[in-house]
Formats: C-alpha cells, sequence, structure tokens
C-alpha cells in the first residue's frame, strides 16, 4: 500500500529533509497521488508520479517508458536516473497526470486486445486462417504492436503471464473509478473490465492479458485456430 508506505509507522516522510525528491513508480489512483504529492509538498520536498510501460521485457532491457508527473526542476534533476531504467520518458504535466497518462495507457492497451481478440475469432469462426489472417493484417492499416505479440499468442495458445489478467482489472478498476468521479463514461473499458472478469472467474487471473480472448470464444462457443464453422446451406 503506497499510502502506509509512505506516511505510515516507519514510512518514507519520517525520513525526509527538506529538498528531497520522493519518486512513486507504481500505478494507483492519479486522485491519491495529488494527495501524496501535496503532503509531500507541505514537507519542503517534491513529489513525482513516474509509472512505466513495457513489461518485464521492457525492465530487463532499460527500454521502459516512463510517463512522469511533477515539477520540471524535480524531473529535472532526476532524468538521469530514468535514463538508465527506460527510453521513452515524457513529463506529462504536473501531479497525478503521470498517473492519468498510464491509466490512459492501459486503457488503449485493453481495447486493443478486445479488437484483436474480436477480429481473429471472427476470422476462425468465418473458416479463415486466423494466422495467415493475422499476417495480412500485419502489413494494413490495421498493424499493431498488439497485433503483432498478443495475436500470436492468442493463435498459439501461449498464454503464460507477461502482464497478468489481475493487474490490468486493477488498473481499468482506476480508470473506470476516476472516470465515475469525473462524470465521464467509458463504456467499451467497461465491457474489456468484465471480459477480464469472465476470465478470473474461470481461475485465470494469472493469465496473460491476451487470455481476455478466452471470455470472447466462451461466448462465441468457438476457439481460434479450432477449424472452420461449417458453411451455411
Amino acid at each position: 500500500d503506497v499510502s502506509a508506505a509512505l506516511f505510515g509507522e516507519g514510512g518514507v516522510a519520517e525520513g525526509l529533509s527538506p529538498g528531497k525528491i520522493v519518486i512513486d513508480m507504481s500505478s494507483i489512483s492519479p486522485v491519491e497521488t495529488k494527495q501524496f504529492a501535496q503532503k509531500i509538498n507541505a514537507l519542503g520536498c517534491q513529489y513525482l508520479d513516474a509509472p512505466v510501460s513495457g513489461g518485464e521485457v521492457g525492465a530487463k532491457a532499460a527500454s521502459l517508458t516512463i510517463m512522469v508527473g511533477g515539477s520540471e526542476d524535480a524531473f529535472n534533476k532526476v532524468k538521469p536516473l530514468f535514463e538508465l531504467m527506460g527510453k521513452n520518458i515524457t513529463l506529462v504535466g504536473g501531479n497525478g497526470d503521470g498517473q492519468t497518462c498510464k491509466v490512459a495507457n492501459q486503457i488503449i492497451v485493453a481495447l486493443n486486445i478486445e479488437a484483436v481478440g474480436e477480429a481473429l475469432l471472427f476470422a476462425s469462426k468465418m473458416g479463415a486462417d486466423p494466422a495467415k489472417v493475422r499476417q495480412a493484417l500485419m502489413g494494413g492499416f490495421a498493424s499493431s504492436r498488439i497485433l503483432e505479440v498478443h495475436g500470436e499468442r492468442m493463435i498459439k495458445r501461449t498464454f503464460n503471464p507477461g502482464f497478468r489478467i489481475e493487474l490490468h482489472q486493477k488498473d481499468l478498476s482506476l480508470a473506470l473509478s476516476a472516470a465515475r468521479q469525473a462524470g465521464l463514461s467509458l463504456p467499451n473499458t467497461a465491457t474489456a473490465q468484465e471480459l477480464f472478469n469472465a476470465c478470473a472467474a474461470q481461475g485465470g487471473k494469472g493469465w496473460d492479458h491476451s487470455a481476455l480472448v478466452r471470455a470472447l470464444e466462451l461466448l462465441a462457443k468457438h476457439e481460434i485456430g479450432a477449424g472452420s464453422a461449417p458453411s451455411a446451406k
């Protein structure tokens, strides 16, 4: 719990002296982040929210995308540290904006996974070879990193976790909660969350998030690559 780590007994705040910079690289609520920043600023220190994207592969390769919220002064002071971990490092705006950017990233990823899953499931159900359909789409306007990586996982049924469904559920919960507070409707995000929930109900919290397609397959009563759909007579 970030709040306890920062402000609980023996937490970060107890050891801070004026002028220090606190960097929070977890993925949490933008609203809570702004509250934490206010408390840290009141101690004469600065706070940066700096969630990342790129997963385990990006972390090992030091190629993470880092989305930072906070003051430009604090950002410039610690940017050399970020450069040890990532390649695409952006000061998005003030405190909370880094977390907002991360939540937006997770919305896009979830909806792209859903779109790729639906497209490949459609192709398979119609009797086409989903692998060849994916190959063709990779050369067109529908090409994406999600189609490349997650589409292959869907076809090969390799759902060992790179990014677990339960973690994506948490991120979409942040999105939907913040949207409610802002009076904003995110209907497609809500649908993606329900599909993740369906996977979790099947014991899939630990599956890779590309396994969202399993919920779609359950609805269709068809598994990608399971053979051609029968022809209409």
